[in-house]
């Protein structure tokens, strides 16, 4: 570590302006997102600016690799310990190709905020065993993404947020509190990605508190079922699959029995419950000879009946969508059938990239880590310590 370093993250926080390149590679794995953002302020007075987006995809060989110790119970040490860093030069590797390509020198961005690649989830709700803590691992080591990049990175947001007290996810609250909150309007944020989460946020003139929540599944299982009967595809492109089957409503009734989607908000879920084999063991149940096309079909009504069914009781006034789900039109639909009073719309109608917005959630976190305050999120958002959140790893 260096004086010169040092010196440079100090000129950083008391900038007026800061160019935060946010990364998320979420439990699809379809590929590195990369928010180039402009960030004036912190806290309350944060103003944001997309400065430019793209979406790395993986090699199928690097998303192999991951899938053979992701959401499961037993892997091998000496796997878990090698991808650590795998991911962390790959991300660097893509994070260096990307600015290149957008012409971008190193020296112009101040800082990289890394989400990493979770690899297991595990709070007390999930493990049940009351005696051990909350828990989750992201790999990606922050010290090789600096290093390979040169760029002072902020790295493991989850572990502050546990060691503080929280189950380590979902995030999106603190982000959406600066920047997605309305004083005329009850929004609900609905991000689906692997995992379908929301934020809600209250009106100004309500006394409730604004809170995040994983509300049940979103892609993937879907996206497990596609690569497992229909390789190569690794998703169900334009619902294309879904929409030539017929949902199986005795199989759809005991999916909705999980009891994960009946406890209170907050809470958080992952692939380690709502897995492939979770579905599996409830079609063999109920419907063992249904077809792969009338699975999908029942997998896709699932996931937008517990989304709608977690989101109707909050009543807001519109929904905003976000995640890799917005890209699925029969999800979309079946979501806005079932909240028929809901404006239902993207995050574009708030300026914020549907496809960017988890990636500019860290890049935002970053910047309240170096510049801003927790104080500001004091008793404003339910089940969520006021903390700055991530490590910080500088290149020399």
């Amino acid at each position: 570590m260096s004086a010169a370093s040092l010196a440079r993250l100090s000129a950083i926080a008391a900038k007026g302006e800061r160019f935060v390149l946010g990364l998320m590679s979420g439990t699809s794995l379809d590929g590195l997102d990369m928010a180039l953002c402009r960030l004036k302020g912190s806290g309350t007075d944060t103003r944001f600016t997309l400065e430019t987006f793209a979406t790395a995809p993986y090699e199928p060989s690097f998303r192999e690799a991951v899938l053979e110790v992701f959401a499961k119970g037993q892997v091998s040490l000496e796997d878990l310990t090698l991808l650590n860093v795998t991911i962390a030069e790959t991300h660097a590797e893509l994070v260096n190709r990307q600015l290149a390509d957008w012409r971008r020198d190193k020296d112009s961005v101040d800082l990289i905020a890394s989400h990493g690649q979770t690899v297991y989830h595990a709070p007390r709700s999930l493990h049940g065993r009351p005696e051990k803590p909350n828990a989750t691992l992201q790999l990606g080591d922050g010290d090789h993404l600096s290093v390979r990049t040169g760029i002072i990175t902020l790295s493991d947001f989850r572990q502050k947020q546990i060691a503080a007290g929280g189950e380590g996810a979902p995030l999106a609250a603190y982000g959406d509190l600066l920047l997605m909150s309305d004083h005329h309007e009850t929004r609900v944020l609905l991000n689906i990605g692997g995992i379908a989460n929301i934020t809600f946020l209250p009106r100004a003139d309500q006394d409730d508190r604004a809170f995040s929540t994983d509300i049940g599944p979103g892609n993937t299982i879907m996206d497990g079922y596609m690569r497992r009967y229909f390789a190569p595809l690794a998703y169900d492109e334009d619902a294309l699959v879904a929409k030539r089957g017929t949902v199986c409503e005795t199989l759809l009734v005991r999916l909705l029995q999980e009891p994960f989607l009946k406890l209170p908000v907050p809470k958080t879920t992952g692939p380690e419950l709502f897995s492939l084999g979770w579905f599996e063991a409830k079609k063999e149940e109920t419907a063992p000879g249904l077809s792969h096309e009338d699975a999908m079909a029942t997998l896709n009504r699932f996931s937008a009946h517990s989304i709608a069914q977690a989101i109707a009781p909050l009543r807001p006034d519109a929904v905003f969508l976000s995640g890799g789900g917005t890209h699925n039109p029969l999800l979309r639909g079946q979501i806005a059938e079932a909240l028929p009073s809901v404006g239902l719309h993207t995050t574009d109608r708030l300026g914020m990239n549907p496809d960017a917005k988890e990636a500019v959630l860290f890049a935002l976190l970053a910047n309240e880590l170096v510049a801003g305050d927790p104080a500001v999120f004091e008793s404003r958002i339910l089940g969520a310590p006021a903390i700055g959140m991530g490590k910080i790893s500088l290149p020399d």
